[in-house]
């Protein structure tokens, strides 16, 4: 299949490479500035997290007027950088181009694609698609859902390293097994990635979503590590609390989570001194990703009239966080002392 991975980063890095050496018919990226010279130059490395190297030669990076129409688009940037590459997607897009989102948290579609008796059918999720522009731009029948569970970092233009992690569950919106979803999978398998076809893709997106609205925001507020985070009985116990209200939210609109909390946050310390996105985010003085892992969470639960004091609690300060950073133009991190 020809695949296009829009925004070539920490995660749409580690897929495009995998592609490419697992053997699709061509992979192209659509990136811009230090990252598409690096890759049109070098072709784009992997360090994988055993420390070998693997440079995909055969990756073509272009901008979107260069990309031509694509099978399957991975949308492989942040939440927040969707909906500014709206006005270039359909310049990628055939009749029949499956559509791969990779952002974290609840995503722009979650109340599509359900059926109209569905609860909230139909809704755009606000936080993270303001006006539902997204939702409008995009046909939900396109749409292949996904949840990104490993992590990987991007160190260089050009460069990524993967720390951890091969899996893609991807699933349809309406819970059919479908022909297509099966074609997804196979490719993720032959690039060595893991894309299990699931029936219920939401339960999947919050069990991930479980650890990411939790961890992501302690970590960015305390320069600390999941390990550090679930070793220090103060956060483990905020964490543990976060979690309880978003199991409680998720619940009210259907969702049972097959993993037990406790066995959820000792996944995460299991990861060890892993810097959490957002945490990469603070030092790197980049806009962290916080409405759509913590701000959907909070108006979920104003729909399903939920209190989620703890959650809001942290919301708050790490908004004035990326407010701060934003208004300073500053990057924050720990520097050692002396």
């Amino acid at each position: 299949m020809k695949v296009c991975v829009v925004g070539a980063g920490a995660i749409g890095g580690l897929v495009a490479v995998r592609l490419a050496l697992g053997g699709e018919d061509e992979v192209t990226c659509v990136v811009r500035g230090a990252n598409l010279e690096a890759i049109r130059a070098n072709g784009m490395k992997l360090i994988e997290h055993d420390g070998t190297e693997r440079v995909a030669k055969n990756i073509r990076a272009c901008t979107w007027d260069e990309a031509g129409p694509q099978d399957v688009v991975i949308l492989g940037m942040k939440a927040h950088q969707v909906e500014p590459i709206l006005s270039d997607l359909d310049k990628i897009l055939h009749d029949d181009t499956i559509i791969i989102p990779m952002q974290n948290g609840i995503p722009w579609w979650y109340f599509q694609g359900q059926g109209k008796d569905a609860p909230f059918a139909d809704r755009a999720v606000e936080s993270v698609d303001p006006g539902g522009k997204i939702k409008s731009a995009i046909d939900p029948r396109r749409i292949l859902g996904c949840v990104v569970y490993p992590a990987s970092e991007l160190t260089a233009p050009g460069v990524v390293r993967h720390i951890e992690g091969d899996r893609f569950p991807i699933g349809e919106l309406d819970g059919s097994i479908s022909e297509r979803a099966q074609r997804v999978s196979e490719m993720f398998q032959r690039g060595g990635l893991k894309a299990p076809v699931l029936e219920n893709i939401r339960s999947e997106i919050w069990l991930k979503l479980w650890g990411n609205l939790t961890f992501n925001p302690i970590s960015a507020l305390t320069h600390s590590t999941l390990v550090d985070i679930c070793q220090f009985p103060l956060t483990r116990e905020l964490a543990a609390e976060m979690m309880r209200e978003a199991q409680t939210v998720a619940n009210k609109l259907g969702i049972t989570f097959r993993v037990p909390l406790e066995k959820r946050i000792a996944g995460a310390e299991r990861v060890g001194k892993h810097k959490t996105s957002m945490l990469q985010d603070v030092e790197a003085g980049r806009d962290p990703e916080i409405d759509a892992l913590v701000g959907s969470v909070i108006e979920l639960a104003r729909l399903t009239e939920t209190p989620v004091p703890h959650i809001e609690t942290t919301y708050a300060l790490v908004k004035l966080l990326a407010k701060t950073m934003r208004e300073e133009n500053v990057r924050v991190r720990a520097e050692p002392l002396g």
